[in-house]
């Protein structure tokens, strides 16, 4: 019994460490902060196809767990994006609208994990398009341990190859996998063993090495010389966002 305390009490350091930095002062989320943090081209600036990929840490106490992740996608000459997520509130889970791309994430800014532009986008857009589309849980949402919104995000990534690209351990949700318990990773070079995202084992070049117990995930990643820890995140000399394929105009 002590080793499992001493396990759990582990996995919930780095979230609890987080919980005793974070400003105690309650802030609605009709107040938080939703503006732009500029990290898309204006649409005006940029005429061809555009696919980014964000995270922002959870709204409120979630936070110190978890990140919320999103994709974003712009036409070849298209006025406007598209935000492609799921969000626990109200049906359709499962949501693409017109707006602002990189809006923080009521009060959490958000971060470019990729970020694909020209022939690579406009070829990957119907295939985006056709994964959010045939998403298996359209109509679930849970927190914990998935479906959730990072479950939908892997999901687009593992099904369209142009995307590729590993996602933050603290993503916590991205390894449900349903009935299934074997699939290719979201960073497109590796394989994943998951018992309905409780537990689990997650290895490839790009993705890294992560262990997941309980839907926190720790880890390494040689490639960039960092450990992965639950709550806290990638920590290391270097960092695999933004995976970036910028074609010259």
């Amino acid at each position: 019994m002590r080793p499992f305390l001493l396990l759990i009490s582990l996995l919930l350091a780095g979230p609890f460490l987080l919980a005793a930095g974070n400003d105690t002062d309650d802030v609605s989320w009709r107040d938080a902060d939703r503006s732009s943090a500029e990290l898309a081209p204006a649409p005006t600036d940029e005429p061809r196809a555009v696919i980014q990929v964000y995270s922002a840490r959870a709204f409120d106490w979630r936070g110190n767990f978890a990140v919320h992740t999103w994709l974003s996608s712009k036409a070849p000459g298209a006025d406007h994006y598209e935000v492609h997520q799921v969000t626990g509130w109200g049906q359709p889970y499962v949501r693409s609208t017109q707006e602002v791309p990189d809006r923080a994430w009521y009060g959490s800014a958000p971060r470019l994990l990729l970020d694909i532009r020209g022939d690579r986008a406009e070829t990957a857009l119907p295939k985006l398009r056709a994964a959010v589309a045939t998403y298996p849980w359209p109509d679930l949402y849970r927190a914990w341990p998935g479906p959730n919104s990072n479950t939908f995000t892997a999901w687009v990534l593992r099904n369209v190859p142009e995307l590729h690209s590993p996602l933050p351990n603290t993503a916590v949700g991205k390894d449900y996998l349903g009935l299934r318990s074997i699939s290719g990773t979201p960073g497109g070079s590796g394989y994943q063993l998951s018992l309905f995202g409780v537990l689990g084992i997650l290895a490839g070049p790009r993705d890294g090495l992560e262990l997941n117990l309980l839907g926190l995930s720790a880890g390494l990643d040689p490639l960039s010389l960092a450990i992965k820890l639950p709550g806290l995140g990638h920590l290391g000399m270097e960092e695999p966002w933004p995976v970036q394929h910028l074609q010259a105009p």
